[in-house]
């Protein structure tokens, strides 16, 4: 666990030049770098070095590590790795780890026709591992540090600044002639689906327009957009048969795509959970009980069922560590996992409220793991109401007030 938050994201950046026009770098991002991805392989990293205790790796180490094994590939209906999928398989891992190493998070040196990687800052790269949103905020940083360094941010400020088609074709072009005047890049093929790794991490940070398709987006760009798009290689990854329809192959699957980055997502957030709760609340229950007040909480529970409200499943705010009779005994009545005690789900919440607040209000004690929109989110969703969009930031008796409502 680490203390990273923005500032430290800032003060990195600014310790580094990112002039392409210097580095000659174009791959400084690319194709497969989007924030779900970026996060994935970091995770993946971060794993691998702790499981394994090495201190530099591959991009196959990652690729073909335990972890990866068990928790990536499902996502991809395990491609046999001499497939034709292997390529793109391969880039989905490459391609986020040049970033990380142009942006000085970890230092590649090649060694033969290979490159080992080690890491440069270990914070910043677990602050990026943690969840989608840390690594959304991680990218956009990092983009606008590299555009202005090479002098063409000012392309981008004009096009959010008028939002219409010319602007647009005026970045457009100038992103491609930038980049094909200083990289080995030479198409501007490649040069667009780079440009829409660029410019909408940036639109949705600013509420504009983006891109789309090659064209100016007809909406404004939200974090929907930016999540990686698999469906333009799973035929060929899963050797899809070509009188099949994709959705009745895909039904065929033991664990279908969406499932499985589903369940990847929610095992991360208990991991994170049960790693700080174990490192900064000595393992205990968040429910305080005189009856397990020693008792270890090895349980992480969802206080909205997972099944139930699987857009909030993978949120920390939506998870609580209790321990085994609490999980078993109390949130589920009669042991039966099937059913939520809406008593029990109301001591659940009262104590999470406790627990975000203790962590965002720690003053640099521990790691700011939760985000206060995010359990507004949880709270909107799960309640099924509009309410708590509109309490302020921090204002944990008002949030409290609205629960009371609900139960």
């Amino acid at each position: 666990m680490n203390r990273v938050n923005e500032q430290t994201i800032i003060d990195f950046l600014n310790s580094h030049d990112y002039d392409i026009r210097k580095s000659h770098n174009g791959r400084w991002i690319d194709q497969k770098c989007t924030m779900d991805v970026v996060c994935l392989v970091s995770d993946c990293i971060v794993e691998y070095l702790s499981n394994t205790g090495a201190e530099s790796f591959t991009v196959n180490d990652i690729w073909f590590s335990d972890y990866s094994i068990d928790n990536v590939q499902q996502i991809f209906s395990k491609p046999n790795p001499s497939s034709k999928a292997s390529n793109e398989y391969d880039k989905y891992f490459g391609q986020p780890i040049k970033l990380l190493d142009a942006a000085g998070i970890i230092h590649g040196k090649k060694v033969g026709n290979k490159y080992n990687y080690s890491v440069v800052n270990n914070e910043i790269l677990n602050y990026i591992s943690f969840r989608e949103r840390n690594a959304y905020t991680f990218l956009c940083l990092y983009i606008e540090k590299v555009l202005k360094d090479s002098g063409i941010y000012d392309l981008f400020e004009e096009f959010f600044n008028k939002q219409e088609k010319n602007s647009f074709k005026k970045l457009k072009d100038g992103f491609a002639q930038f980049t094909i005047q200083n990289t080995k890049i030479n198409g501007t093929t490649e040069c667009g689906r780079i440009f829409t790794k660029v410019l909408n991490p940036l639109a949705c940070k600013y509420k504009k327009y983006g891109t789309e398709k090659g064209y100016i987006s007809k909406d404004i760009i939200t974090q929907d957009f930016l999540m990686y798009n698999q469906r333009n290689w799973r035929d060929e990854r899963s050797e899809k048969p070509k009188d099949m329809t994709r959705g009745d192959y895909e039904s065929s699957l033991s664990v279908s795509v969406e499932n499985a980055m589903t369940s990847y997502r929610i095992n991360r957030a208990k991991k994170h959970l049960r790693k700080f709760n174990d490192q900064f609340r000595n393992g205990l229950t968040e429910v305080f009980d005189q009856r397990h007040i020693q008792d270890l909480a090895t349980q992480i529970h969802h206080i909205f069922p997972a099944s139930d409200f699987p857009q909030i499943a993978d949120f920390l705010e939506n998870l609580i560590a209790l321990t085994p009779t609490q999980h078993f005994s109390y949130a589920h009545p009669n042991n039966n996992t099937q059913y939520i005690d809406k008593d029990y789900q109301y001591s659940c919440l009262v104590a999470k409220t406790g627990s975000i607040r203790s962590n965002l209000m720690s003053n640099g004690k521990e790691p700011i793991i939760y985000d206060f929109d995010s359990f507004l989110k949880v709270l909107g969703i799960g309640l099924c109401t509009d309410e708590f969009y509109s309490i302020k930031q921090n204002d944990f008796n008002s949030i409290l007030n609205c629960i009371d409502k609900y139960y």
